[in-house]
């Protein structure tokens, strides 16, 4: 599955399609982590209650526990592009994507591949 695909501008450059989803998880996980920075840790608390409140076998849960309901509200929500539509977009322009990545890619593909440069 390390299938490499040619990116624009890069003469002869290819990126694997592990480090593409890399990016893309990277890209996914960025824009939830901007939606939830919007919300208040009070709103946190509400809409990780209200929906905990729907699973009556769960424990109160902590912070940790709330923020992570909410990113997954957040997540089911939020139109995020599929992987295929993302790649196509990223490799057409992959400028416009350098400022929506947290680096969470580099530091799992680095240590798996020589992708990484």
């Amino acid at each position: 599955m390390n299938e490499r695909v040619s990116q624009p501008g890069g003469e002869g450059s290819a990126e694997s399609m592990d480090l593409l989803r890399a990016k893309y998880l990277d890209y996914c996980s960025a824009q939830l982590a901007e939606l939830l920075l919007y919300l208040s840790p009070d709103e946190i608390f509400v809409l990780s209650r209200r929906v905990s409140d729907r699973d009556s076998e769960r424990a109160s849960p902590g912070w940790e526990q709330l923020v992570e309901v909410a990113t997954g509200w957040l997540a089911e929500r939020v139109a995020l592009p599929p992987f295929e539509t993302w790649v196509e977009s990223y490799r057409a322009n992959p400028e416009r994507y350098e400022n929506d990545f947290m680096g969470l890619w580099e530091s799992g593909m680095g240590a798996r591949s020589g992708d990484v440069q």
